[in-house]
């Protein structure tokens, strides 16, 4: 399966001194960690890798921007193997044309609620992209059937409240950024998992799976904390959570509002609840040999972090592939046990299993507008539409299973607690 390498880029220039080639350093600054694609057979993609140094080098384009646009084209290389197409493959025949399937197989994935919506349509833009810019510099033949240009109107209005339209070029493959008709889109177009598979997510990860992912699993699926969130979690913040009286459970401070502070989208400070048995179970990981080992490897500003790499090193931050390389391993490992939800599983899918599970429990015990007060600050959601679609989501799908064990026990103590006021 094609991958995304890091490597450290010196530009050089090739001369040639008494018949032999020589590199000589230019004077301009090496781009460390440029993203570059490297397929299955261990050789590059050398058009793409290009177009990644273009990107990086232009002053319009920061690293983040290329690195996105190159882990995009990184998908569409890995359809290219699983379909052993070609980049170049454009038959007369539309149908057959690698563009237009690729195509096809993200509109299908957004509608199956593999992909976001959002994914998708910058999914096919960023290939897109890539494509028109292989045309300008004449790496493809411009006689190549690939789409058909279209002129689109956007209406524009200015501070004065007058409109007008802009005249911009699209192409026939762009993919519409809209919710799928008749689904109910939860955070990133993601949908929960049931308790059941769960349970076999959990199971396959203990035994195949690193013991640091095995617990980010558990922690997504009991606190709802996305992950670049619990790649950020200190040793320290364990210690300091917090008891919630009465109840059983303890609460967990995030955001940059938080000492010591936690990583959270959009910066929202809040905290998160968190079963005591789980936050025990992280605290004596935190202290064990394993950790204290690959503490030792750290720098002095990341020894504090819970989980780190085996070579010291951050899971979280721009650089870091560590957590996808392993939930691809799991993926696969599931798949070959026959486990068929991890097919489409993405870690994001735990924190949207919390939230719908939270909100069942929480709709049990609480007023509608209670419950969703407190699985909005449980999952540290910015404004209240987001925690509804929840509920919208829960009366739809009310044939799913009943929650786990697992959640109910965990928030029976609210139950009890609020009606004993």
């Amino acid at each position: 399966m094609a991958s995304l390498e890091l490597i450290h880029y010196q530009p050089r220039r090739a001369e040639i001194n008494y018949g032999s080639l020589q590199w000589k350093d230019l004077k301009r600054k090496p781009i460390q960690n440029l993203p570059q694609i490297v397929w299955e057979d261990n050789s590059t993609w050398a058009e793409a890798n290009l177009w990644a140094l273009y990107q990086a080098t232009s002053s319009k384009r920061d690293l983040k921007t290329v690195r996105s646009n190159m882990a995009h084209l990184l998908g569409y290389a890995k359809w290219l193997e699983a379909e052993s197409l070609d980049w170049w493959h454009f038959p007369e025949r539309g149908s057959e044309r690698c563009l237009i399937r690729f195509r096809g197989a993200l509109v299908a994935a957004r509608n199956n609620g593999e992909l976001a919506p959002s994914t998708a349509s910058q999914r096919m833009a960023a290939v897109i992209r890539f494509y028109k810019w292989m045309l300008s510099r004449r790496l493809i033949s411009p006689e190549w059937p690939m789409w058909e240009e279209r002129s689109v109107g956007i209406t524009l209005t200015n501070s004065f409240g007058l409109e007008h339209t802009m005249r911009v070029a699209s192409t026939d493959l762009s993919i519409p950024n809209r919710k799928v008709a008749g689904a109910i889109q939860l955070e990133d177009g993601l949908l929960p998992v049931s308790v059941s598979a769960m349970k076999e997510i959990l199971a396959l990860s203990d035994r195949v799976a690193t013991e640091e992912l095995s617990l980010m699993l558990r922690i997504g699926f009991f606190t709802g904390l996305r992950i670049g969130s619990i790649t950020d979690l200190k040793v320290q913040t364990l210690h300091n959570a917090t008891l919630v009286p009465e109840v059983g459970w303890k609460r967990l401070a995030v955001g940059p509002g938080a000492r010591p502070t936690v990583s959270t989208k959009f910066g929202v400070s809040g905290s998160v609840p968190i079963p005591e048995e789980l936050l025990e179970t992280l605290i004596a990981y935190s202290m064990s040999t394993r950790r204290l080992k690959r503490q030792m490897l750290a720098n002095p500003e990341d020894q504090d972090l819970l989980f780190l790499t085996r070579y010291g090193n951050s899971y979280s931050g721009d650089d870091s592939r560590a957590v996808n390389v392993e939930m691809s391993r799991l993926r696969s490992a599931g798949i070959k046990q026959g486990i068929k939800v991890l097919r489409d599983f993405h870690f994001h899918r735990t924190r949207a299993t919390f939230a719908t599970e939270l909100m069942r429990v929480a709709l049990k015990f609480m007023p509608v507008g209670d419950a969703i007060q407190f699985v909005r600050e449980a999952c540290l959601h910015r404004d209240e539409s987001t925690t509804m679609k929840y509920i919208k989501f829960i009366e739809a799908n009310k044939a799913m299973a009943e929650a786990a064990d697992a959640f109910t026990n965990m928030f029976m103590g609210l139950a009890r607690g609020s009606s004993d006021e």
